[in-house]
């Protein structure tokens, strides 16, 4: 009987393990694995953004590496709007045959370089 009684309070100490949701990534529609997760800010903090959104970790850089914080603020404050942009379409098109935690280094545009 007290074997019994003993393994119930051992039971009851354990930490119940609860698997987080799975989020998906609204730039390329598929889950993200806590590894790959960035939080992005709608519109940048340095124009006053405060809300964010999680997103796999390529996508992030990314769009960090097509789009001016400036634009980010003005143009494409929105994943769906991010979504429509043409170079993100070949990204998206590109990125979803990659797996979920696939990630590989981004480099900014030649706009971007060159300051235009």
């Amino acid at each position: 009987m007290i074997g019994k009684i003993r393994q119930k309070l051992i039971a009851l100490d354990r930490p119940v393990v609860q698997k987080s949701p799975e989020i998906i990534c609204p730039i390329c529609d598929r889950p993200i694995p806590a590894s790959q997760r960035d939080a992005h800010h709608l519109v940048p903090k340095s124009k006053g953004g405060k809300i964010t959104e999680y997103l796999h970790r390529i996508c992030h850089k990314q769009i960090h590496a097509l789009f001016t914080e400036t634009e980010l603020a003005q143009q494409y404050h929105h994943a769906q709007i991010l979504r429509e942009h043409s170079e993100m379409k070949k990204f998206i098109q590109w990125v979803a045959s990659k797996p979920n935690d696939f990630y590989e280094k981004t480099r900014k545009s030649a706009r971007l370089k060159s300051g235009k």
